[in-house]
């Protein structure tokens, strides 16, 4: 058995209880539709204005076709970015709920220490001059 510590970087908190998978599992799974059909819903109503327009449309036509096609677009964007944010919040979710792991504890800057280890440590002393220097 290797016994280096490097290895066992992080290892599993003993008595943690896996919390039950949630909403956050069904949403992940459905997630894939949701964005087929967001991004397929807008782009068909874009191609259906398209070739509703007439053979040679107006200047005010194509421009107004133009700019619904552009915020159709938009809202592609601001769909895929929505889904985008959802799947990163049911990832957490199931990070949260995973098993708990512990890594090396290092006591924080300022902590006290023990007796022990304070016996051990060289002592610096400092020598208080009284102030009589010529």
């Amino acid at each position: 058995m290797n016994e280096d510590p490097r290895v066992n970087a992080l290892n599993r908190l003993p008595g943690f209880q896996r919390s039950p998978p949630g909403r956050e599992w069904a949403l992940f799974k459905r997630l894939p539709a949701i964005l087929v059909l967001g991004t397929a819903l807008p782009l068909g109503l874009a191609l259906a204005f398209w070739w509703a327009a007439p053979g040679q449309p107006s200047a005010a036509e194509e421009r107004d076709l133009l700019l619904l096609t552009y915020r159709l677009m938009g809202l592609v964007v601001l769909h895929w970015t929505l889904v985008f944010t959802v799947a990163i919040g049911c990832v957490i979710v199931m990070l949260m709920k995973g098993p708990a792991y512990v890594a090396d504890a290092y006591p924080p800057p300022g902590h006290e220490q023990t007796a022990s280890a304070r016996q051990d440590r060289p002592r610096l002393s400092m020598v208080v001059d009284g102030g009589d220097d010529p």
